[in-house]
């Protein structure tokens, strides 16, 4: 199976042709995709089909796949007590004409539509409800067990990476040692959580993480409506207040405040104000 593009420049699925993709995921899983419920991203594309399902087709490089595979909506199914589209079915191939593979899973259909992007610019309405169901599943999440190791941005989270992020932006004294590893989503925001009804999904980089990486990457997320973040740091006030999930909050901090800076990130400036006050905390002990 074969898409036309180079190997010598990224892939963006977004304007990328992907007809031949499609079809090809409609011959394996013996169902049509709907064309007018086409979402594409950068690296995925997913769409309703005509059983009332959903899929979702990913595109990664053979060099993003790690010893543990590329199954991790699959692992998810697993999972007790976390809200989420049940898992059915899938087909992964390998591109004949570049080191890529592709994989479509097949899920239940959400419960309602995605609460909005990555990063939110307003704030949603969201019940009680929901912040319960949010709480409830990332609570039994962490307190499950997995041999996988979670890939934020593709990326295995190790030791090594959560040191080298922190001291790339901040450079200050203080033990950046990691002492509770827990299963976490790995990709946290609000593109991948469904409203009014909450479900979470979006499950290819889960396992096992650092304490408060989900809360913290939220909080990040929510960072340009500061009542938002606040109610995320609220919400999910024990990881935050906790050891690990300080250094979590350093950890997405230097992303924001990293080489990659945008000037006119809304997000800046209550970034820097949080790592200040979180690093004046972990040098107190």
């Amino acid at each position: 199976m074969t898409l036309s593009v180079s190997t010598g420049r990224a892939v963006d699925l977004r304007v990328q042709p992907v007809d031949e993709v499609l079809d090809h995921v409609e011959r394996s899983l013996q169902v049509r995709l709907l064309s007018d419920a086409l979402i594409r991203k950068r690296r995925s594309v997913g769409a309703r089909t005509d059983r009332d399902t959903w899929v979702r087709i990913e595109r990664r490089l053979l060099d993003k796949i790690t010893d543990q595979g590329w199954n991790g909506t699959e692992c998810a199914a697993r999972l007790e007590g976390v809200v989420q589209p049940a898992w059915l079915g899938c087909v992964v191939w390998r591109d004949t004409s570049e080191p890529v593979m592709w994989r479509a899973d097949e899920t239940e259909l959400l419960p309602g539509a995605p609460v909005g992007t990555a990063v939110l610019s307003e704030a949603p309405e969201l019940p009680g409800e929901w912040w319960e169901a949010l709480n409830a599943s990332l609570n039994a999440l962490a307190a499950q067990s997995t041999t996988r190791v979670a890939t934020p941005d593709t990326v295995p989270v190790t030791q090594a990476l959560v040191t080298e992020s922190i001291r790339s932006v901040f450079p200050d004294d203080f033990d950046t040692t990691v002492k509770r590893w827990v299963p976490a989503h790995a990709d946290l925001n609000w593109a991948n959580m469904t409203s009014p009804a909450f479900s979470l999904f979006d499950w290819e980089d889960w396992g096992n993480a650092p304490l408060g990486l989900d809360s913290a990457s939220l909080w990040a997320s929510s960072l340009a409506v500061p009542a938002l973040a606040e109610r995320v740091r609220h919400e999910r006030r024990s990881d935050f207040e906790s050891r690990d999930g300080k250094l979590m909050t350093l950890f997405v901090c230097s992303k924001i405040l990293g080489p990659y800076v945008h000037p006119e990130d809304p997000r800046l400036e209550p970034a820097r104000r949080m790592a200040k006050q979180v690093i004046e905390e972990l040098q107190a002990g």
